[in-house]
């Protein structure tokens, strides 16, 4: 008489495999996430690539614009609009979007008034970096010379022009409601040349000289702390403002 087969049941080692690949994808997924608050603290435009890259990966292939992107794109659009992609380079980079307005086109010769027909063009920008879904952005604006030693009453020196210059487009920003928390004015004299001054030879190359003569826009996602003092001077200018409100229709009665 045949003996009929038994079934055999999960062993407890078979039983408990699972335990591993699951304590493995746990592991990874707390990785993931620590590597995404480290993006978010310190490197805000990687962290936005990242979770981009997460959207595509979970969606339906279609791809995700980060803010920094849409911002770039927007800017873009305003100086084709205005004309003036002769006078003003844009480009995306690590830390956020780069923006050089041309000396010669911008600020009168030796001086850091602007230019009166660069006003409207800079006033577009300035609209574009301060719409309410950028808020979050810094700002950092950084004055350049050529080599060309300047000595006047106002200006000794090329670091006191560039300073100048940088400090009338972080003005011109502030007058425009730009928050000043989010700005910065940085004078480079002829420190950072976009090209060189002079050719092998040691002579002048004009065309150069006028290239690094410029204003440069840096701007970039804050990271956490700068969000959080944002948001803290925000407050206090909300309630300064209700407070001011308050006594004026106190007077009023």
């Amino acid at each position: 008489m045949p003996i009929p087969s038994r079934k055999r049941g999960p062993t407890a080692e078979t039983g408990e495999e699972w335990l591993t690949t699951y304590a493995d994808a746990i592991t990874l997924l707390m990785a993931f996430f620590v590597m995404l608050l480290t993006f978010a603290e310190f490197d805000v435009p990687a962290y936005e690539e990242a979770a981009a890259a997460i959207k595509d990966n979970i969606g339906h292939g279609e791809k995700e614009q980060t803010a920094t992107q849409s911002l770039n794109l927007d800017i873009e659009d305003v100086v084709y609009e205005m004309q003036a992609d002769q006078a003003v380079a844009i480009k995306l980079d690590k830390k956020g979007i780069v923006i050089d307005l041309s000396g010669g086109a911008f600020f009168k010769p030796a001086s850091a008034e602007l230019h009166d027909g660069a006003i409207p063009v800079l006033d577009k920008i300035t609209q574009t970096i301060n719409a309410p879904k950028f808020k979050f952005y810094n700002i950092e604006v950084y004055g350049h010379t050529d080599d060309e030693p300047i000595r006047t009453a106002m200006f000794p020196s090329n670091w006191e022009l560039s300073s100048s210059r940088a400090s009338t487009v972080v003005r011109f920003f502030q007058e425009r409601e730009l928050e000043p928390v989010r700005m910065r004015a940085i004078g480079m004299a002829d420190t950072d040349p976009k090209v060189p001054n002079h050719d092998l030879q040691g002579n002048p190359i004009p065309e150069n000289r006028a290239t690094n003569r410029r204003v440069t826009i840096r701007v970039f996602p804050m990271n956490l702390d700068d969000r959080d003092k944002y948001n803290k001077k925000a407050d206090l200018k909300s309630m300064l403002q209700d407070v001011k409100k308050n006594n004026e229709q106190n007077q009023a009665q």
